[in-house]
């Protein structure tokens, strides 16, 4: 199994996120269930952690060219190896699970 395919279906098991399968790039674009992005990538940094580590994601919103596009989705490359991914989803999943801005 490939990078891209630990990450989108990693992500598409975590209830509430949606990320569409990329062709050809090494990102994927990820929708989450959570109130901005921005906030949530932030929160992610100062507040949560899971076994001392925690991830960094990228919001989507400075990708697209229209306002207000993309503010609940981020971008995430998968340029680590498998284990890393699946220990970063693991990290998403349970910091969905308590972020005080989610949206499920």
């Amino acid at each position: 199994m490939s990078r891209r395919d630990v990450l989108v279906e990693g992500l598409n098991e975590i209830d509430g996120v949606f990320c569409p399968k990329p062709t050809g790039a090494f990102y994927a674009i990820a929708e989450l269930p959570v109130d901005d992005t921005d906030k949530f990538a932030q929160w992610l940094l100062e507040d949560f952690e899971l076994d001392g580590e925690t991830i960094m994601v990228a919001p989507a919103a400075g990708f697209y060219a229209t306002p207000n596009t993309g503010t609940r989705q981020v971008r995430i490359a998968y340029v680590l190896n498998k284990k890393s991914l699946q220990k970063s989803i693991a990290i998403l999943a349970a910091a969905l699970k308590i972020y005080p801005g989610k949206t499920l």
